[in-house]
């Protein structure tokens, strides 16, 4: 008695993807991706850009929340200062005591580290400004990195 070992049959779509990604897999196997020589590589690099600025789709498909796409920024409008927080009546706050409190207690925090978090800022920024945005990590024990506050109370990503 022979089996017959069966293979599921392929939709459409998935043959239209695995010939993607095989072709993909090929496109690398083609490129110079390690060219030594750094004129040859930058006239590699512009005939490329020149090929697919004449090759592009003319509506190519955009993400949705890449730019041009159509829920890009869509949750900024929820995104307000933290200092708004301050204006709140006291009924709206306690309404969210446990939230409150504590951050009462980064504002005291805040206040406590902030000179030394400029004083750190201003000892590590060279003379001709910074190099990157990127800042410092805190350097001593028991130290607070140097703008913790804005990452401490950032707003949701998207609402609730």
């Amino acid at each position: 008695v022979a089996f017959i070992h069966e293979t599921p049959y392929l939709t459409h779509q998935q043959k239209v993807l695995r010939l993607y990604k095989k072709s993909l897999r090929h496109l690398e196997s083609w490129c110079n991706k390690n060219e030594k020589d750094l004129v040859k590589a930058t006239m590699l690099l512009k005939a490329g850009e020149e090929e697919f600025w004449s090759n592009q789709h003319p509506q190519p498909y955009i993400f949705p929340d890449s730019p041009g796409g159509t829920s890009y920024e869509r949750y900024d409008c929820y995104k307000v200062p933290e200092w708004v927080l301050d204006w709140w009546h006291p009924s709206e706050k306690a309404m969210y005591p446990d939230y409150f409190s504590k951050r009462e207690q980064w504002k005291k925090l805040r206040t406590q580290s902030w000179d030394r978090e400029v004083e750190q800022l201003q000892a590590e920024t060279p003379a001709d400004g910074p190099q990157t945005e990127a800042l410092p990590p805190a350097r001593k024990e028991g130290d607070l990195p140097p703008l913790w506050w804005q990452y401490v109370t950032r707003p949701r990503e998207r609402p609730t």
